[in-house]
């Protein structure tokens, strides 16, 4: 061995301490998590009235679809934002590359707060917001792939999926944020006063949120795997042309995943417009319901993170996704006008969503080796995105509708928790990869 060689893998590697790990892989998340959630609520209560005013004058319900139409732009947008930050995050490093997907991400929710309505600037008024959604989603997807990164790399190989939990557990943090801020101001103005301006406060407000999180990142540490791969030469100059022969891995992990977010997106999303307009809660009803299943997600995040690290992340995939498709058969008898059946609803569903979406913080970037890791972990889980989450209040939306009425919804659940059940079983068990490699 050369001794430039010897000298790089000798060379002593700093490492973040466990709760700068913590903070640095979950602000970015936690903030992520409360941009998207802060725009569901206003796609399903407000925005079909501030951009659709003229469509929500005649049909409130078509007004609501065209407003989770705008939703699903970021998602499309996300795909291009994966290749973007994945290939810099393997090319330049895990730390730059999320402070600029942060700064991205911050900017746009910034400026949703403060766009026009449709009675000012016409149908300009979409197109504006179509744009910041986009640029939502770009950054959106850089962040995710590379916070799991920065718990992962850090983390000891018999913890990694309990490490990997720190970033998602940003996602309930997020939610609690988004849904207790907008419970706050409905509690406090009236329905008039939230769609003339209550609505912005909430992206406002994510600047005080992105402020924080670019300190925390501009602090950390290069992840000590990928310093060592950089001090070895291992990086890839071209990551998106060595990620092709990954292509398996990055539909496996697309399709595994995209249960996840579907259910994710029917619990936060869909259910809230639907309670509201369909069962005839009140805004503040459903919202204080939601708040409180969701401390099952947190819960059942790192509950599911330990067992995937005693007994691998397969078999608990495999046992959370098949007691999914399960519960979605229960979906149009648990939808009704009660609150005991809603909070059933709400916590079972958030428990199956703790216990899927845990793992994915190790077993998608797993998939990789280093390398291409940045950028096969993102691709796969923004394509997911898009395949279980983009559309999914839509068509959920549409559904009820229709004569399938809300058992569609449950069908709809079932069969993606069964296509991904499909592609767990083919893929292979990750708990004991060698994760420098």
């Amino acid at each position: 061995m050369s001794a430039t060689a010897t000298a790089a893998v000798n060379k002593p590697v700093k490492k973040d301490s466990v709760p700068e790990i913590i903070a640095a892989s979950m602000v970015g998340t936690a903030i992520e998590f409360y941009d998207n959630y802060c725009y569901s609520i206003a796609a399903a209560s407000y925005f079909g009235m501030v951009f659709f005013t003229e469509v929500a004058k005649s049909n409130q319900a078509l007004a609501t679809l065209m407003a989770f139409v705008t939703f699903a732009v970021s998602f499309l947008a996300r795909p291009f934002g994966s290749m973007l930050f994945g290939h810099f995050g393997d090319k330049m490093g895990r730390k730059k590359t999320l402070v600029i997907a942060l700064m991205t991400m911050g900017i746009a929710t910034f400026l949703v707060g403060c766009l026009p309505g449709y009675d000012q600037i016409g149908a300009w008024s979409v197109v504006i917001l179509c744009i910041c959604r986009a640029c939502q989603g770009v950054g959106l997807a850089g962040e995710w792939s590379g916070a799991a990164l920065v718990a992962t790399e850090n983390a000891p190989a018999d913890k990694r999926a309990l490490y990997g939990s720190f970033p998602n557990l940003g996602a309930p943090i997020g939610f609690f944020c988004a849904y207790g801020l907008n419970l706050l101001l409905e509690s406090n103005l009236s329905q008039e006063q939230m769609v003339a301006f209550g609505w912005r406060i909430p992206f406002l407000c994510s600047a005080v949120l992105v402020a924080i999180g670019l300190y925390v990142r501009a602090r950390m540490s290069e992840t000590p795997v990928f310093q060592k791969a950089s001090d070895e030469k291992r990086t890839s100059k071209h990551p998106l042309t060595d990620l092709l022969p990954y292509w398996k891995e990055v539909l496996l992990g697309t399709v595994a995943m995209g249960i996840t977010y579907t259910l994710f997106y029917i619990l936060g999303t869909w259910s809230l417009a639907y309670g509201v307009k369909g069962l005839k809660f009140t805004q503040g009803e459903y919202l204080l319901m939601q708040m409180t299943s969701v401390v099952f997600f947190a819960i059942f995040i790192i509950i599911s993170c330990v067992y995937a690290d005693k007994i691998g992340r397969k078999k608990v995939l495999i046992a959370a996704t098949f007691c999914t498709l399960v519960f979605s058969f229960f979906t149009p008898l648990l939808l009704v006008h009660s609150a005991a059946h809603i909070m059933i609803f709400l916590c079972v569903g958030f428990v199956f969503m703790g216990s899927l979406f845990g793992p994915c913080g190790a077993y998608l970037p797993e998939l990789f080796p280093v390398h291409v890791r940045y950028s096969g972990a993102g691709l796969s889980y923004n394509l997911a995105a898009i395949f279980g989450g983009a559309f999914a209040p839509t068509i959920a939306q549409a559904l009820v509708t229709s004569k399938f009425g809300v058992a569609g919804v449950g069908w709809y659940m079932a069969i993606m928790a069964a296509v991904a059940l499909l592609a767990l079983f083919l893929i292979k068990e990750s708990k004991d990869k060698d994760y420098e490699l």
